[in-house]
């Protein structure tokens, strides 16, 4: 009886793998984007700055439940983008794992900018002077210069994205619903189990599960930080 404790049904391992691959491309996909917005809040000077930060940071202070709606309206399938979407390239987000990927991007992307906008901000602007005088254009100075130096910042970054991916529930569950097997993530799982009478063992393994991905994660990126430091300090 002890060991059945432990074990995980197929539908807790479908929620965990699905957990695991909507948190992976959510942050894979905002990354690009995340590190042209830090370094243009960190570095650009430009009319609107002030605006654009508001709008990265919406999704921190707005109930998830309210970005779920709005990407609801937005790229359900009636929505303004959603329909143009479908209608035109046959893709569709609302009720798909790839909608639970967006509503998981968009809710981590605060995160990931604030942590790689911070760690550009603490680079040596003489280093990139330097690489300047010697006749390197801004976008080869930030791919050997500055990029370089912000990794730890960006590895934290993706970290905080993932770990907000995994845990993401208003915004997911508003979006793309509640389909085991297709939106059921492993925050929804856990919500699912609560519901029904008897279910608090699964909610409980699941949980145990949501902690080991995370500590793992922020263990991961402890190390990688160190790794990427000592090697950006070595002589």
């Amino acid at each position: 009886m002890a060991l059945d404790w432990w074990v995980l049904s197929e539908q807790e391992w479908v929620a965990i793998r699905l957990s695991l691959k909507v948190a992976v491309v959510a942050m894979i996909a905002s990354l690009p984007l995340g590190i042209f917005v830090a370094y243009m809040l960190a570095r650009g000077r430009f009319w609107g700055k002030s605006v654009l930060n508001g709008i990265v940071h919406l999704p921190l202070i707005l109930p998830p439940v309210v970005i779920g709606f709005l990407l609801l309206i937005t790229f359900g399938r009636r929505g303004a983008v959603g329909s143009f979407l479908y209608d035109w390239f046959g893709i569709s987000f609302s009720f798909r794992w790839t909608g639970a990927a967006l509503a998981c991007a968009i809710m981590g992307f605060p995160l990931m900018v604030r942590a790689i906008r911070l760690s550009i901000e603490g680079v040596d602007r003489k280093l990139e002077e330097a690489a300047e005088t010697l006749g390197a254009s801004p976008i080869w100075v930030f791919a050997t210069v500055t990029l370089p130096l912000a990794l730890p910042g960006i590895i934290a970054g993706m970290i905080l994205s993932f770990a907000k991916a995994m845990g993401e529930f208003g915004a997911t569950i508003t979006f793309v619903s509640n389909i085991p097997g297709e939106t059921q993530t492993l925050s929804a799982a856990i919500y699912t189990f609560t519901q029904v009478p008897g279910g608090d063992v699964g909610a409980m393994r699941l949980t145990i599960v949501a902690i080991v991905i995370s500590f793992a994660a922020l263990l991961a990126s402890e190390a990688m930080a160190r790794l990427v430091t000592r090697g950006n300090t070595a002589p």
